[in-house]
């Protein structure tokens, strides 16, 4: 090339020439950036939420069953093993505790059908059901200590639900003063008190439901409860999943209000729970260790039942 067209290229067109290529070769390294970016944005939202649950659940919860294997009294602070569980398990009320849990357990799929049978036909609207929900969920929203006092009230040697069965022939009961029968009337009150929460779940559930499936099975004539097995259990797996869990949660932590109200762990202490059992550790007997050790029996008590109990559901929705 002479020296003539050397000085014939226009200096404008070299210099656009090289932006091009510069900007060719940064394309890359944005497209870099901007994946590295969206890669990092859902961490980035997540953040606050996964610190919250680090800091206000999990850090709690591995104090507790650090301070679980500390002692009291004497040994306040000191590494005790497992002495704190090898006390816990041979106390007689923390035992009559665990046996009271395995019958919640027998009574959960009471506790949660229940609730979705009224669901059901709430959502089929049954005559009134528009008043029917409104009374369902009602006593979801009184506090434990009321509910307590009124059923004292009603469950009394002497009170009206004595004298109604007593019309009817029947004699007396002592709900609330003989060791085995108790323990079934506090468990009844509390899902007479909480299933609204649930039904109310179950109701969301039936929103997903596909309408046309019982139309087919109206068709078909299916009578109400193969209805029931073989379109809503079906279409509802998950919705039950959820409410059995959450059912058993409710079950093992919050009737402690009921509990003290109305029969204050006793008689016999025969209406003693996890829970109940903390509570006296920890408020009464002032052993805060002896109360983590039951605390985190607790948790794995929850945790191994809350599995057992999804583990088996999602086998029966597969077998279904």
């Amino acid at each position: 090339m002479t020296a003539q067209s050397l000085s014939s290229v226009d200096p404008a067109a070299a210099g656009s020439t090289r932006r091009n290529a510069g900007s060719t070769q940064a394309a890359p390294r944005r497209r870099r950036r901007g994946l590295r970016a969206e890669r990092l944005a859902p961490l980035v939202l997540l953040a606050p939420a996964l610190l919250i649950i680090i800091g206000l659940r999990l850090w709690p919860l591995v104090l507790g069953i650090n301070f679980s294997f500390t002692g009291d009294g004497d040994r306040n602070g000191m590494a005790v093993g497992f002495d704190n569980y090898a006390t816990l398990f041979a106390d007689p009320l923390f035992r009559t505790a665990l046996r009271n849990v395995g019958l919640l357990v027998l009574l959960l799929p009471v506790a949660v059908a229940i609730p979705g049978l009224l669901a059901t036909f709430i959502y089929l609207k049954v005559p009134g059901h528009r008043l029917y929900r409104g009374v369902y969920f009602f006593p979801a929203v009184l506090s434990p200590v009321i509910v307590g006092a009124i059923f004292n009230l009603l469950l009394a040697f002497d009170g009206p639900f004595n004298k109604l069965i007593g019309g009817l022939g029947l004699g007396p009961v002592d709900w609330l003063g003989d060791p085995d029968v108790a323990i079934f009337a506090v468990v009844g009150v509390h899902v007479w008190a909480t299933f609204g929460m649930a039904l109310v779940v179950f109701l969301a559930g039936f929103a997903t439901l596909d309408s046309s499936l019982l139309d087919a099975a109206e068709v078909d004539g299916a009578t109400l409860p193969q209805t029931i097995r073989h379109v809503i259990v079906p279409g509802l797996s998950r919705t039950i999943q959820f409410v059995f869990v959450t059912t058993m949660i409710g079950m093992l932590t919050s009737m402690f209000g009921l509990i003290y109200v109305m029969t204050t762990g006793g008689p016999e202490g025969s209406t003693y729970l996890p829970e109940y059992y903390i509570w006296i550790q920890q408020g009464q007997m002032n052993q805060p260790a002896l109360a983590s050790a039951a605390s985190t029996a607790l948790f794995l008590i929850m945790l191994v039942v809350g599995l057992a109990q999804i583990g088996i559901l999602r086998r029966a929705g597969k077998e279904d």
